[in-house]
């Protein structure tokens, strides 16, 4: 390949642009995104436990005898003891209406109302629905059943006058198959959170009816569900599990009467919460896309509840707003949709900008996020975004997977390089046998050896041993006619089983029309061990983008949706590695998986390490 050389050239020259300091900045109307500015030699070495670092959010201060309220509170003194001790206790209302800025999916939602349940493309009549909660659904049906996120999607069908019956039909099923708090999956935190925040945000669906046996019964519902999370919530599995039933306990106390003291003891729980589950930049320790959606939609509900009694919310939830979007946007094509990372789909471009318009956030993406774990490069019309962290610790993760040095690209808004991603939406048109292998190594667009995830994968979304540092440094080249932003990164996921570090060099130049990568394999020890493994490089394409093999078997001609070209080119080397096509998918926003085309080079390398070189140019 002419002009394929070690992409750690000597004569590339580094630039002396300083560090941007906050990369999270307002954005006024037709700003073009710039590239980063970093240090020229700025390395930093990214461990698990100290990549990320625990936010430490206050919660809002209180005078003397609030603070007295809320601790006998939270050691069990009923709300109605502390605000009222001699009154008679309120009967169970809601005093005030919410509305929520925040849109759900009208398609769902007209499923409803034609009696179906439509949960990543998949459809399931509302007549043979079992809500019990011993019975176990796929995840992401437990997530809409029990947890009532189809009433957001209902509500975007039509006016409310259209939909109230429906609400009611399946409230009423649930309510019948559920007539006390129990176990299994109906009484998990997280569902129970998200349930009772969509009951109080959603209620004039659930109490607008003519019967008032109905309304009666839904408000008990809500009381008592309340006064359970109340004594569970922190039994929570996870974080995003704790802040969905913090979030809802606060919703509660602002919503129900006599709720002061519940407030003040929630607003505290909240706040350890979040500081719990987001990073120092703002990134959810899971590092999924999709926890950062539900923390940031449970926030902007939140605070619409604020709104609702005229309230001013306590000041960490505009806070933790404007901490969660940078690194969501960080994640963003050019097209708008989001990337297939951590088992996520490619969201749609709509539901992201509905989210952050819903968020009131006007601001950058962040793109050189250490704790969040992806650096993000955008030139011109061109994005790269490369995962340069650890995998989640197992106490994270959700659908984690092992993509450790993986990375997307697109020009154009088209997508030219992805990851398969979606195996958080396995269970509904993405066949939960799959899951695991979509959470693999493999799965991504990065180098595999010896057919291994770079980190193991377990069951339940949960990972074992494999990567615990990763090595990253970013900087700004000056090159003949132009610069460019150079990404490093190593991971030594390989190390203790094979006693090879990978190293990933990735160079786009600012004009975006051109992105050189270099894969090397290096010795962990001070020498090599002997013999040969086997390894592969993947690349998988786009929907959409056509791939040819050039006669050479050096490289490959891609061709867009747009009818632009562009050229794959493998460096020739000492080592036999071959280029082919091979089939792969990708799965949409929508949980559909599509089949697409991976680029994969692969064969024997030496254990003593070996490197190659490959090139993405457009050629017109």
């Amino acid at each position: 390949m002419t002009g394929t050389a070690s992409l750690a050239d000597p004569g590339v020259r580094r630039s002396d642009a300083n560090r941007e300091v906050s990369p999270a900045l307002p954005l006024g109307d037709n700003v073009d995104e710039t590239l980063v500015r970093t240090e020229a030699d700025h390395r930093e070495l990214l461990e698990p436990g100290r990549a990320l670092v625990l936010s430490d959010l206050a919660p809002p201060r209180l005078d003397a005898g609030e603070a007295l309220i809320r601790f006998a509170y939270r050691i069990g003194v009923p709300g109605t003891t502390l605000t009222a001790p001699f009154a008679k206790a309120a009967r169970p209302r809601l005093i005030g209406t919410v509305e929520s800025p925040l849109e759900g999916d009208r398609a769902a939602g007209v499923a409803l109302r034609a009696g179906h349940f439509l949960v990543h493309g998949v459809k399931a009549p509302i007549a043979q629905m079992e809500f019990e909660s011993s019975t176990r659904l796929t995840p992401p049906f437990e997530r809409i059943v029990h947890g009532f996120g189809w009433l957001r999607d209902l509500a975007a069908s039509a006016p409310r006058e259209q939909c109230v019956a429906t609400a009611e039909r399946v409230l009423r099923a649930w309510l019948d198959a559920n007539p006390a708090p129990g176990k299994g999956p109906a009484w998990e935190i997280e569902h129970v959170g998200n349930r009772l925040r969509n009951w109080i945000v959603f209620a004039p669906l659930i109490l607008s009816g003519e019967g008032t046996q109905l309304r009666g019964r839904v408000l008990s519902a809500i009381s008592e569900t309340a006064r359970w999370l109340d004594r569970k919530v922190a039994r929570a599995d996870d974080g995003l599990g704790a802040v969905a039933g913090w979030t809802a306990l606060v919703a509660a106390g602002l919503l129900l009467p006599d709720g002061k003291p519940r407030r003040l003891y929630a607003e505290a729980g909240l706040a350890r919460a979040l500081g719990e589950l987001v990073a120092e930049d703002g990134g959810v320790l899971s590092r999924s896309p999709l926890a950062q959606i539900d923390a940031i939609a449970a926030l902007v509900d939140l605070r619409a509840c604020y709104v609702s009694v005229k309230r001013e919310p306590a000041p960490f939830v505009n806070t933790m707003l404007e901490l969660l979007v940078p690194p969501l946007l960080s994640l963003l094509h050019g097209d708008g949709a989001l990337g297939n990372w951590q088992g996520a789909g490619a969201v749609r471009a709509e539901r992201i900008a509905a989210l952050i318009e819903a968020s009131g956030v006007r601001t950058r993406p962040l793109k050189d996020a250490r704790q969040w774990g992806y650096q993000r490069v955008a030139a011109r019309k061109s994005v790269l975004v490369f995962d340069a962290a650890p995998p989640p610790l197992p106490r994270h993760a959700r659908a984690g997977c092992a993509s450790t040095l993986a990375f997307e690209f697109s020009a154009d808004g088209q997508r030219i390089v992805g990851n398969c991603g979606g195996a958080a939406f396995a269970g509904g048109q993405v066949p939960v046998r799959i899951e695991q292998g979509l959470r693999g190594t493999a799965a991504h667009s990065t180098l595999v050896l010896d057919d291994a995830n770079s980190t193991a994968v377990l069951l339940h979304g949960k990972l074992g041993n494999g990567v615990n540092e990763v090595e990253i440094d970013r900087r700004t080249l000056d090159l003949n006619g132009g610069s460019a932003t150079r990404l490093e990164a190593s991971h030594d996921g390989y190390a203790a089983r094979h006693g090879l570090m990978h190293r990933r060099i990735l160079i786009l130049r600012d004009n975006g029309h051109e992105l050189r990568g270099e894969d090397v394999l290096l010795p962990a020890g001070k020498t090599g061990k002997r013999g040969r493994i086997g390894y592969a490089i993947r690349f998988h394409l786009g929907r959409g983008v056509e791939v040819r093999l050039s006669d050479d078997k050096l490289g490959a001609g891609l061709a867009l949706p747009d009818g632009s070209f562009w050229q794959f080119r493998l460096a020739r080397s000492d080592n036999d590695g071959e280029l082919s096509i091979e089939e792969s998918l990708w799965v949409d926003g929508q949980g559909r998986a599509h089949p697409v085309e991976q680029l994969v080079i692969q064969g024997m390398t030496s254990r003593s390490g070996g490197n190659f070189s490959w090139l993405f140019k457009k050629m017109g």
